[in-house]
């Protein structure tokens, strides 16, 4: 490539929702960021599955191919962008690009979670890179500031909300008081969910997003099996009015912490999970509301930062895809061996803890029969496993054969919680499966 660049030609692989808005983007902005760089950007080929499909942003049919390797291979596109998602052709795509040392974008959190440490030693070997702003939480540059802006930290607490169709879902169930199933249905109609929502609702999504960061806070890769991971389907507006009655909103909350390593082992440990979690009204993610995602980032030497704005979304995700395809323009018109490395292994030695050894405050309901000495049995079961209880709610006027039971329970290992709860599940006083929710104070 000449000493002198003064254009930079990007291929586009994907011209659905991502990639239409990355290319409708790059018009209108293409000239402020080319003033910025002091180089010239421009979409040279967009591969796409079918020529006919309507798109979103009309993008010149002289510009669309169907042949993804044309565009990859073509020594005339410097930047390849992979925005098509999945998982099969967006990894042979992927692969492709690096190989022969191209620069790759990506918005592909899938593919990360699944391939991630593969394809950051192949951009290593072969001297590429990967960009992967987009891949989690939109349009809040939070892979720069983890890559970056806090490199002198030691990140001790990550916890997120990064998912905005759970974040919508139960904004609306605990302003509405509406139930889940409800809110669902018109999230679908509004587009905020998909007619399949599992990978929203199940937390599969945000389990997918958390495990990026927590690799790339803590410097080991951690396999996606490890995180574990819960949804909201199990959220009922009992359970969101009992938690405001305690002071709490409920969230869906993804958490990585950092625990030293003892006296015994090299390692560090960390915790990666996706849960429903009781969140202090008092505190800023309490107050995060509808399809907005916020992420609050605790560091040793910084102390905590947040980070807040559109997690999803054609504009938001565009807009970290440009800041990805800037930093990409300037490595190549510096001739730099990446300025920033995409994912460094400094932590080998690092481990996931079992979600067992986790230790966490707990809201319980329990649907009982209401009759003398029922909350004993509980109580003196729960005893047995050495769980204290910090209080209780029973309400009344509640009609039928059973009635919730909300009790709070004080620090306890989730190893001796789930071993309790089966106990009190065979208790004849017990009517449906207990529910556990995780109590979140962020000290």
């Amino acid at each position: 490539m000449s000493r002198l660049i003064t254009q930079l030609n990007i291929g586009l692989i994907g011209g659905g929702t991502v990639g239409g808005g990355v290319y409708h983007a790059l018009q209108r902005n293409g000239g402020l960021i080319s003033s910025r760089l002091g180089v010239k950007l421009c979409v040279s080929q967009v591969a796409v599955r079918n020529l006919s499909k309507p798109r979103p942003v009309d993008i010149p049919q002289a510009l669309l191919t169907t042949d993804w390797r044309a565009v990859v291979e073509n020594p005339e596109t410097h930047i390849v962008c992979e925005l098509m998602g999945g998982l099969t052709t967006a990894k042979a795509v992927v692969t492709a690009a690096l190989k022969l040392g191209k620069p790759v974008v990506t918005a592909n959190k899938a593919l990360l979670s699944a391939y991630g440490e593969e394809l950051f030693e192949l951009a290593k070997q072969r001297g590429g890179n990967l960009y992967y702003e987009a891949s989690v939480a939109g349009g809040i540059p939070i892979i720069k500031v983890l890559r970056e802006a806090l490199i002198g930290n030691r990140i001790t607490r990550l916890y997120g909300i990064v998912n905005g169709t759970c974040n919508y879902i139960l904004t609306r169930m605990k302003l509405e008081g509406a139930d889940f199933g409800a809110v669902l249905a018109d999230a679908q109609q509004l587009g905020f969910a998909e007619a399949e929502p599992s990978l929203d609702v199940d937390g599969h999504d945000a389990a997918q997003k958390i495990g990026i960061l927590a690799s790339l806070a803590h410097g080991f890769w951690v396999p996606p099996e490890r995180i574990h991971t819960e949804g909201i389907r199990e959220v009922t507006p009992l359970d969101i009015q009992f938690a405001a009655q305690l002071g709490y909103t409920i969230k869906l909350i993804a958490m990585v912490k950092k625990f030293e390593a003892g006296k015994s082992s090299k390692s560090s440990r960390i915790q990666v999970s996706i849960t429903p979690t009781l969140v202090p009204n008092s505190h800023v993610l309490a107050n995060v509301n509808h399809v907005f995602n916020a992420i609050l980032v605790r560091g040793d030497v910084v102390g905590d930062t947040l980070y807040y704005g559109r997690g999803a979304g054609q504009d938001a995700t565009a807009s970290s895809v440009l800041s990805d395809i800037a930093d990409a323009a300037l490595d190549l018109r510096c001739h730099t061996d990446q300025r920033v490395r995409a994912f460094v292994p400094h932590e080998r030695d690092g481990k996931v803890m079992d979600i067992d050894d986790t230790v966490s405050r707990y809201y319980l309901r329990l649907s009982v029969i209401d009759k003398p000495g029922t909350l004993a049995r509980i109580a003196a079961l729960l005893g047995q496993s050495k769980i204290g209880i910090s209080s209780v709610i029973q309400p009344e006027g509640h009609e039928g054969e059973s009635v919730p039971l909300i009790l709070m329970i004080h620090d306890a290992s989730f190893s001796a919680m789930r071993k309790a709860l089966t106990k009190i599940a065979r208790l004849s006083v017990i009517k449906g499966a207990p529910v556990l929710f995780r109590v979140e104070n962020f000290e």
